[in-house]
């Protein structure tokens, strides 16, 4: 019998429970110091680079490779991209050197992590105001989060942001819009998130068009046997290699199984279809009368399938390079309708690139170092190699020759620091590349195996035969 038997609200049970609230308040006064102490480093890290790009002719040039390099030096040591810690090393610089009292607060234990995230995200509309004015908004804020869990004060410590902004919404809301992106947040099961962050009326007007394009196919549905907008195949099913989804296409479309899909379902499809084969309405290459060309560009994916899964032998997933897994029944729909794919050999203990064929192909080199590569070759980087440039490691300036043994992908970040920082590269037999950082770490970083490869069957020993 140990300590935590006996009844529930047992003395033991109140003795034990009050030994472990000390335990986790202690690991969370360690936890607090050490986060503090990394934000000042990160801090620190990002006033180094800014120092050395003082006084450089290019001094936002500088300054961002000064950064970058600095990123992808504490990237290594911290096992994460360097893009992530340059996002942290901005985000640590802007409480060090601008809330320098929550982050005294959060020192002392006042205030936690989460209220620190409301205070500088609520602020970050007094970046044009006066010193005295942003300390006012910073003690009033602090002052409401210590009493209250970060959820229930963020909007409270929003509105008195906005009482303390000095310029109207309209000029910050035309800086937010200078913000604007698009970027895919990978999620599970062969699902992404396409996210596009504008503005708002803007974004309204696209939900609300995609919306009545969606109902207007569903109420087009032929009662008791609509085609499906997808034609034959199911609403879960790939678009071809060209783009295109049918998502709009009509209905009744004779033995095609019903549809079935939800409003959710049709308007992510038409959302899909339009920005896969459509054309903006505004293209400057457009001519006269003429189309431009902006219509006629096709997405491109880079896809690893495993032969069996190409031939349905299994349903095995294959490899969104950059990315994530696919399903099987995709890649089988992308692989039949594509123009030019490659064949790729590999080891099979190993994994490695041994050769590569490709049919309608005058490029054999960067046939081979896209299949061998995979994606960028700088430490942690996964962008995908259809979106990297292939650098010589030994640069051609210098004599490098064009040859497979000095080639590898890298992206334009890592391509640019690879000449314009001190970080240092040269190539190993076999395509390891062994990256030299500034303060001298060394990172191998061995050419990617496959994510899918062929396993030997060991068939169990049954013993001798019966006869």
């Amino acid at each position: 019998m140990d300590e935590y038997s006996g009844a529930m609200g047992s003395d033991a049970d109140v003795a034990a429970l009050v030994s472990i609230v000390g335990e986790v308040e202690g690991a969370v006064v360690l936890l607090t110091a050490a986060q503090v102490a990394e934000v000042r480093a990160l801090a620190r890290a990002g006033q180094l680079a800014a120092r050395q790009a003082a006084g450089s002719p290019a001094a936002v040039r500088a300054h961002d490779m000064a950064l970058r390099s600095v990123a992808a030096e504490l990237g290594g040591v911290l096992r994460v991209t360097d893009r992530t810690v340059q996002s942290r090393i901005d985000e640590a610089r802007d409480l060090v050197e601008h809330y320098a009292a929550t982050l005294a607060a959060w020192e002392s234990g006042r205030i936690t992590r989460g209220h620190v995230r409301v205070i500088t995200d609520a602020g970050s509309v007094l970046v044009d105001a006066s010193p005295e004015r942003r300390a006012e908004f910073e003690a009033a804020a602090i002052a409401r989060c210590e009493r209250d869990t970060p959820n229930r004060v963020r909007s409270e410590v929003e509105i008195l942001a906005e009482r303390f902004a000095e310029r109207s919404f309209t000029d910050r809301h035309r800086d937010a819009a200078a913000e604007r992106r698009v970027r895919v947040v990978p999620g599970a099961a062969g699902m992404s998130d396409l996210i596009a962050t504008l503005p708002t009326v803007i974004a309204d007007g696209i939900l609300d068009r995609l919306t009545q394009q969606a109902q207007t196919i569903v109420d087009a549905r032929e009662p008791g046997n609509a085609g499906s907008a997808f034609g034959a195949r199911g609403a879960g099913d790939a678009p071809d290699a060209s783009g295109a989804s049918s998502a709009g296409g009509a209905s009744g479309m004779g033995d095609a199984e019903p549809d079935r899909r939800g409003i959710d379902q049709v308007r992510a499809d038409v959302f899909s279809d339009l920005l896969l084969v459509g054309a903006p309405a505004l293209d400057p290459t457009a001519t006269g009368d003429g189309q431009g060309s902006l219509g006629a560009i096709r997405a491109q994916v880079q896809v690893i399938v495993p032969a069996l899964t190409l031939l349905g032998v299994d349903d095995g997933p294959a490899d969104l390079v950059g990315r994530s897994p696919i399903d099987a029944d995709t890649a089988r729909c992308l692989a039949g309708d594509t123009h030019s794919w490659a064949r790729v050999l590999t080891d099979p203990v190993e994994g490695t690139v041994l050769a590569v064929d490709r049919y309608r192909t005058p490029w054999p080199q960067r046939r081979f170092l896209r299949a061998r590569d995979q994606h960028c070759r700088f430490p942690g980087c996964r962008r995908a190699a259809i979106r990297c440039e292939i650098d010589h490691t030994i640069d051609a300036a210098k004599g490098g020759p064009t040859a497979l043994w000095n080639l590898a992908h890298l992206c334009q970040r890592h391509h640019s620091m690879k000449q314009f920082t001190r970080w240092k590269v040269r190539q190993l037999p076999g395509g390891v590349l062994e990256w030299t950082s500034p303060t001298g770490r060394i990172y191998r970083e061995d050419a990617p195996a496959p994510p899918v490869a062929f396993a030997p069957v060991i068939v169990p020993d049954s013993g001798p035969p019966p006869f």
